[in-house]
Parts: structure tokens; sequence; C-alpha cells
């Protein structure tokens, strides 16, 4: 590991341009909010091209929802955007403030806190390759004559206006009377916090608002429960969500919770506990002595989408734990394949005997899922791998080579590996059968750690009776962007097999790597400068080394162009977050005006069609319907009124943003107020991001060695294990 003096012959720091604003996507969720405050993540791409067809975003969230109320039979709330334009001042433009604030990432959430059937395979076997899933039609938004009313009423309590669209998106047709009820319920909008609630409830009721108001107690639990999912919870412990209401002023916290539990804003459980000592409740049932027994257990709270989600995923996964797989060729035929498959014997071994195999490892272990998938396609099952970026899509892609179905009309080979998102929405993958199930017989699931549980329960209930899941992942990186840490749960369960790869990361930068993931925070040997450490002493240093290594020092030594080496940074906000980082680059690598809301032709952004998702592209163009994109390959089309909230300058990630994908060379800037941000997954999943390089602009002292010894991923809670044990026979 070698370290790279500070250069006095470069050019003198950027000129930092104004943009016009650039516009913000969601947040980053690392361990403040999951990271920072919702982050945008990851993968694929849309449509939209055609003026009568859904753009790729809305189709996607569309056919979620249908997938979710056929999983949990109701509909998903769905929030509006946030409308720009409006110039406001006082108390108004401080609201509008903050839920930009929070949507952008640069203040985090995290400081507070049944089912149908399974669907069935028919009994004869379907075609091949169905035609397609139809894209459901979008709903519509808000009438405008909701939104309108909705607007006086933010006006009278002197909100700012603006925000009148997502307040009517949340509360329906009759938000305007709904608001004017509950003043409160104006928590529902990401970004509003309960001080500026509670003075528009003020502005609205006058002398009849008190601070035990119930309604405001309601909505105080709801809004603590949503920031708990933000952070990555699943649900609250009684005790901490309590206590989390009693410092925001609710007087009487258990009798708030019991009210929100009435509502039904909330469900309760009480899941059981092995620790001793734990709070011990009776469970209605009689010991042979004829006394109700008692049982150690904690009692949550949780939202219902997460808790729904999560029972339906543990239903899933209990499923394809007890049941045999479909038995797709003789025992000896999959013998013969494991025998001459090199280090993944153990894999197609434990796979063919199981509905649900765990597999980690490094980047060098996705040879063994490749030889899997392989296998798998050479014993003639429908096998399909699913990443979450379309990076790591393509990157698997080439280690499958013989993962193919044939020539397309244009001769373009038709991959077995699709993207999460896209097989989830139809775009990609083997399509569904009659029955609604994919259409498959094994399912590999790069990436696992990156699921959270909304997507894994999609994941597991599509896939139909007799299907094999792996879960493939790196154990050692940050979790999902959205609640749950399912990949993490299964592995401490215990309920399935499984294997973790003997294959390291090569070179100095697997040497390092590895090193972080046990804690260690070694100096290798770089005789090619694989790593190099640059020292700054402050952020505006750090921001001028960052673009000379980008735009000259990388591409000089390394002949990697700028387009392909990502600059990972803990935040988006601060003096060398992503915004501060993507201005100054831009005006070295793609100066201009910034013509549409910041942008340029030849930008580098980071798209995000969904919440907790982002996927990389470039700006080729804008005109009256939008910004125009492209995306992985396609062309997309991202509506005007959507551009400030899905599309931000890519040249600079935060660590969730560039999980899931890999590049050439890694530029990791560590500024010195990043240290709050850092934990060993943090340095883990950023570190790690780079093939051929990695430079670290290093400003944090001892800050880095002690949070990859001392500091590792911040516990969420969830439900998950406590919802399989019972279901799961406990293995020998």
């Amino acid at each position: 590991m070698s370290t790279e003096p500070p250069e006095t012959t470069e050019d003198a720091e950027p000129e930092t341009p104004a943009t016009g604003g650039e516009p913000v996507g969601a947040a980053e969720t690392e361990g403040t909010a999951s990271a920072d405050a919702a982050d945008t993540a990851d993968t694929d791409t849309a449509d939209g091209a055609e003026a009568k067809k859904l753009s790729e975003a809305e189709a996607e969230l569309a056919a979620q929802r249908l997938e979710r109320e056929r999983i949990e039979r109701r509909k998903a709330e769905k929030q509006g955007p946030v409308a720009a334009g409006a110039k406001l001042s006082g108390k108004a433009a401080d609201l509008l403030a903050a839920v930009r604030a929070v949507e952008s990432g640069a203040k985090p959430a995290a400081t507070v806190f049944s089912e149908p059937e399974p669907p069935r395979r028919p009994a004869p076997e379907p075609v091949r390759r169905p035609e397609p899933v139809a894209e459901p039609a979008a709903p519509a938004g808000p009438a405008p004559e909701s939104i309108e009313a909705v607007r006086g009423v933010l006006a009278e309590g002197g909100a700012p206006e603006a925000l009148s669209p997502q307040v009517a998106a949340a509360l329906g047709e009759t938000g305007a009377q709904a608001l004017r009820e509950d003043p409160w319920q104006l928590l529902r909008v990401a970004g509003v916090r309960p001080e500026q609630a509670d003075g528009f409830a003020r502005a609205l009721l006058g002398a009849e608002c008190a601070p035990d108001d119930e309604r405001r107690g309601r909505a105080v639990t709801g809004w603590l429960l949503e920031q708990a999912a933000l952070a990555g919870h699943t649900a609250l412990e009684l005790p901490a969500l309590t206590a989390a209401l009693a410092r925001q002023g609710v007087p009487d916290p258990d009798a708030a919770v019991q009210d929100t539990l009435a509502e039904g804003d909330a469900l309760a459980f009480q899941d059981a506990l092995d620790e001793p000592g734990a709070p011990a409740v009776t469970n209605g049932e009689a010991d042979e002595d004829g006394e109700e027994e008692e049982r150690p257990v904690r009692v949550l709270v949780g939202l219902e989408r997460y808790a729904l989600a999560e029972e339906s995923l543990a239903d899933g996964l209990a499923r394809m734990i007890n049941s045999a797989p479909k038995q797709d060729g003789a025992a000896e035929d999959w013998e013969r394949a494991a025998s001459g498959a090199g280090s993944a014997a153990e894999l197609i071994r434990a796979v063919a005997a199981h509905g649900l195999v765990l597999h980690t490892g490094g980047e060098a272990s996705l040879a063994e899922p490749a030889a899997l998938l392989r296998a798998a396609d050479s014993l003639g099952l429908r096998a399909w791998a699913a990443a979450h970026t379309p990076v790591g899509r393509d990157r698997f892609a080439a280690l499958a080579p013989g993962a193919v179905e044939g020539e397309a009309a244009e001769g373009e080979a038709a991959r077995t590996v699709a993207t999460v998102a896209g097989l989830l929405s139809g775009a990609e993958g083997p399509g569904r059968d009659a029955d609604g199930a994919l259409d498959l017989d094994l399912l590999i699931v790069l990436d696992a750690p990156l699921l959270d549980v909304e997507t894994a329960a999609l994941l597991t209930e599509s896939l139909p009776d007799g299907a094999r899941l792996v879960l493939v992942g790196d154990p050692g990186v940050l979790w999902s962007a959205g609640p749950g840490r399912v990949f993490a749960d299964l592995l401490a369960a215990r309920v399935c097999p499984q294997l973790a790869s003997r294959r390291p990361d090569p070179g100095p930068l697997g040497e390092l790597v590895s090193g972080i993931g046990i804690g260690e925070l070694t100096q290798v040997e770089a005789p090619g400068k694989e790593v190099v450490i640059v020292p700054v002493r402050d952020a505006g240093e750090a921001v001028h080394r960052t673009v000379q290594l980008v735009a000259d020092s990388v591409p000089r030594a390394f002949g990697v162009p700028p387009e392909e080496t990502q600059v990972i940074t803990p935040g988006h906000g601060g003096a060398a977050g992503t915004r501060a980082l993507n201005a100054a680059l831009k005006a070295r690598l793609n100066p201009g005006p910034g013509r549409f809301g910041g942008f340029d032709p030849g930008d580098r952004v980071a798209y995000s069609p969904a919440p907790g998702r982002t996927v990389p592209g470039r700006v080729v163009g804008a005109d009256a319907e939008g910004l125009r994109l492209t995306c992985a390959g396609e062309d997309v089309l991202v509506p005007k009124e959507r551009v400030e909230q899905s599309v931000r300058h890519g040249w600079a990630l935060t660590a969730h943003q560039a999980a899931g994908g890999r590049w050439p060379a890694a530029v990791v800037v560590l500024p010195g107020d990043a240290t709050q941000a850092l934990s060993r997954p943090w340095v883990y999943t950023a570190f790690s991001r780079a093939d051929r390089h990695l430079s670290v602009v290093h400003g944090v002292e001892q800050a880095l060695p002690r949070a990859v010894a001392e500091i590792p991923a911040k516990p969420r809670t969830t439900r998950l294990p406590a919802l399989l044990r019972p279901q799961v026979p406990t293995p020998a």
C-alpha cells in the first residue's frame, strides 16, 4: 500500500458552479437510517419512449403493487412527488426545506428511530417462454380539485403549498377534510418532523391544540415507526418506542401506543425469546398442573406493510425448506454435474437435495454459482440468476457464457441473467406461468444482503412449488437500504444449508478487503499501486485531490478513463459529500450551464426509478417531455416533474448506492467530518467496489482503523428468525 504525497503541479482547485439546484433522489440508508436516510441503491431501467406507454418506474411499481395485493390482500399506499417552484419564506420555507433535506439525504432519518395460497404449477408443463406479463395500468394521481382543497388548508396553517400534491396523495380524495380534522396527519409526508407538524396544528386549531391530544400521539407513533423502517427495522420493541415517544413530548406514551393499535395504524406482536431473564407473560395455555404457562417474550410494534411482508417471507421460506424440491434429473445426473464442477461441486450437491441454499463469499466466489447455473442448464432445468444492479447482472453474465437460450433475431444471445427488479416487474426474466408464478425451476439471487423484506417476500411468493432458491452474497457488505436484514437473519437462523466459498479475492485488493472483513486494516504490499493512500488536511483539499485522481492521475497511471472510475463518499451533504464532489467533477469533466434542472448532455447520473434503487446512466438530452437518459443500454425518459425526485449527478455515490456494482477503479473519499458515518461494513463495501485500483482520499486519521476494528453493523430489529423458528425443524 503506497502513500501518494499531495500534488503541487496539477490543476488549481476547480470552481464549483451553481447548477440550478442539483436534483435530489432518495437518500442513502446505512448505519444511520440504514446509513443515511433512505438511500437510492439500485437496479433497473425504464421504457417510457412512447407517449402512450408507461414509464418503467410506474410499470414496475404498479406490477409490484398488484403482486403485493395478491399476497397481502390490500393496496399499498403511494406517495406523490414534491412539487417544485413556489417561492416561500419563513416557516413555510423551513418546512419545505426539511422535506427535501430528508429526501436528498442531507439529514438522516434514523436519529429517531392473510395471505392467499402460494401459486401452484398447473398439471401440464407451461410454455417455455410465455408472453411477458401485461403491464397494469398505473393508478391515477390525486384529482386537481383535491390538490387545490389541500393547498388551501396548507396555506391556512402556514405550510408550503408546494406540498399539496404529496399530502393529497398520502391522505386521498378527502385529504383537505382529514387534514383539517387532524393536522398532525401532515407527518405522513416524508421529511416533515413533529415540531413542524405541531406548528401547523397550532395555526389551525388555536387553543384546542395540546401536547396530550390523542391525534398527536397516534401521528407521532406512526412517524416514529416510519423512521424506524428507514433505519432498517421492521418493528420496534415496545420500550424503545415508548422512550422515543417521551423524547418527542408525548405525555402518556403507553396510551399513545394503545390508541394507535386500537385504530389499526400499527400492529403488536409477542415473539418468544430464549434468553434468560427476558420478561415473561402467560401464553394462555395450561401446564400439567392446570396453571397458565409463562414464556419469555419481547413485545414489538410495527407497521402493517412490513409485518405482513415479513410474515409472508417466513411462510414462503418455510415452504421451500420443508418441501422436497422438484425432481429434475436423476441423482446420478446431479452427481455427474457436481463431479466436474471443481469448487462448485459442494454447492451443486446441496442444491440437488434442498429447496433453499445459502452461499457466501466475495467477488471471486461468483464463479461457483455461475458453474451451478451452467450445470442446471445442462440438466434441463429452467434456471435463472438475478442481480441487484445492471452492473452486477452484466458481470455475472460474463462468468456464465454457457447460460444462453439461443440466438435472438438480431443475433444477440438471450441470457438467463436478469435484475431482481426486472424479474419481478416482468421486464426481464422468464415471464410467469398460468398461475402467476415465475416460469423457472431454479433461481439464483446474487447480492442477497441487499434484499429488503418486501422484495424478498415478493421473490419467494413468486416461486412455484418445487422450485429451488439459492441466495448468494458477501455477508461483509452493507445491509439493504429498505427494512430488514434477510440474508443475515437466515445465516444466523441456520435453517438450511449454507456454504462458504474457499475462493479468496486475489491480489492486494483482495487481501486488503479480506482483512477488513475480520476487523483488521492491514498495510498490503501493492507493487503495482493497486492501493494508494492520498492524505488530505481538510474537505476542500479532499475535493480537489479527488478531481485530480479521476480526471488525470488514474487515467494516466492505469489507463482507466474517468467514466470507469467511481467516487464513493459517506453521505450526500457536507463539504465533501456527493453533491459537492459531483459539482466539482462536472465542472472538470463535463462543464455546462445545466439547462435542464442542472443537467447537460453527457452528464453522468444516478437514476432512481423507485426508492431504494439506483441505476447509473448518462444524460443524452432533454425536451418538453422530460430528461432523456441512457441507462444500462436502455433509453429512459424521466418526466419533468420527476427529475428533481429521481435523478442526481452520478460521478460520486454513497456506499449504499454503489453496493451491487464494481468498477475498474474506485476513489473512496473520507473527509474529516465523515467519522460518525464510518463502520466496518461501510469500509468493506466501499473498498471492495474496485477491480484494479483503489485510491483512498484519507482525512479521518485514526477513525478509519478504529471503525474497521470496533464498529460493526448497527443492529436492526426484525422478526424473521422468530417467525421461522416454529415453522422449520431445528437441524441436527
